[in-house]
């Protein structure tokens, strides 16, 4: 590890329980905080964690002033559940429907970009299971303290449901991908415990000036474009203890995990390491067997391209 990058570790990682609430109400000095979940499909969870958001940081202690969710397409009733709990639900298509339409998680957060009133946004992901408003304090005590920093990431345990495994099982796609990734060609983020956490926090003016990835790209790409922009010393983690969730299946990490490949190279294109002629392919071929188990294997072809949409700065106003 780089000694800049352990210098930094040491000084830019602190605990969710490091953060009063009583503090951070006066550290906020008027500045707005918008809470964005991005959900598909999550109704079973989204409600409480709105709820438990609006209780605690909107009635008990105003230190959050909107809870926002953007709807991504969902064919449940998240939107509903969302809306009957506190928040201010958007329809990612409604959102900027002059431009054309684009899919994924980092579509949903990118179209967040266009809503949410705060100066610091805090971004939770809507599928967790055991949720605690300590999340997004933790995640707002270096911002509301500290000018100087422009990011926070969250990092934690993830354990997986069932195993009896170490707590970092539940972090796969991180350990097999996203990490190698990071320790080969960007080093300085080698301190990030868990790079593709979904929780995180920024400040609007910063999160505007860089590109959103489509899909589930969406936080390695921030993570080296944030480096770019504001420096690693602007960047910091927070230990949040545990994160319980629902986990994807093997081969919709497969997935997973080619789009940050793909998210990687076109990085490393952009910054001249890497020749890309644009040929490497996103199709992904995977292997099922017959409902019954038996039978010859069959091949099941799953696209995993991206796209990215540009920083938000960049854009002129939606025309009304």
């Amino acid at each position: 590890m780089l000694t800049e990058v352990r210098t930094w570790l040491d000084r830019r990682t602190s605990r969710a329980e490091d953060w009063d609430v009583e503090a951070l109400l006066r550290a906020k000095r008027g500045q707005r905080v918008s809470v964005v979940l991005p959900a598909r499909n999550e109704s079973a969870t989204v409600g409480g964690i709105v709820a438990a958001i609006r209780t605690a940081l909107c009635e008990t202690v105003p230190l959050v002033d909107e809870i926002i969710v953007i709807d991504s397409r969902s064919t449940d009733d998240t939107a509903g559940v969302a809306a009957e709990a506190g928040a201010a639900v958007y329809h990612q298509d409604a959102v900027r429907a002059d431009l054309p339409a684009g899919s994924g998680k980092g579509e949903a957060l990118w179209k967040s970009l266009f809503v949410a009133t705060g100066d610091v946004l805090v971004f939770v992901d809507a599928d967790l299971t055991a949720f605690r408003p300590g999340y997004v304090t933790g995640l707002l005590g270096p911002l509301l303290t500290d000018p100087a920093l422009a990011y926070v990431k969250a990092c934690y345990d993830r354990p997986l449901a069932g195993s009896a495994g170490p707590a970092f099982d539940g972090g796969r796609v991180t350990e097999l991908v996203a990490r190698p990734l990071l320790n080969q060609y960007w080093p300085r983020l080698a301190g990030f415990v868990q790079p593709l956490s979904g929780e995180y926090a920024g400040r609007g003016d910063v999160l505007r000036r860089v590109p959103f990835v489509s899909h589930y790209g969406v936080e390695l790409a921030l993570l080296i474009d944030l480096l770019d922009e504001v420096g690693l010393d602007a960047l910091a983690q927070v230990d949040l203890g545990e994160r319980e969730h629902t986990h994807q299946s093997t081969a919709d990490l497969g997935v997973m995990a080619a789009q940050i490949q793909h998210t990687a190279r076109l990085r490393l294109a952009r910054s001249g390491r890497l020749t890309d002629d644009g040929s490497a392919g996103t199709e992904l071929v995977q292997y099922t067997r017959g409902a019954d188990g038996k039978g010859g294997y069959r091949p099941l072809s799953r696209d995993t391209a991206i796209s990215e949409r540009p920083p938000v700065a960049s854009l002129q106003p939606e025309l009304v």
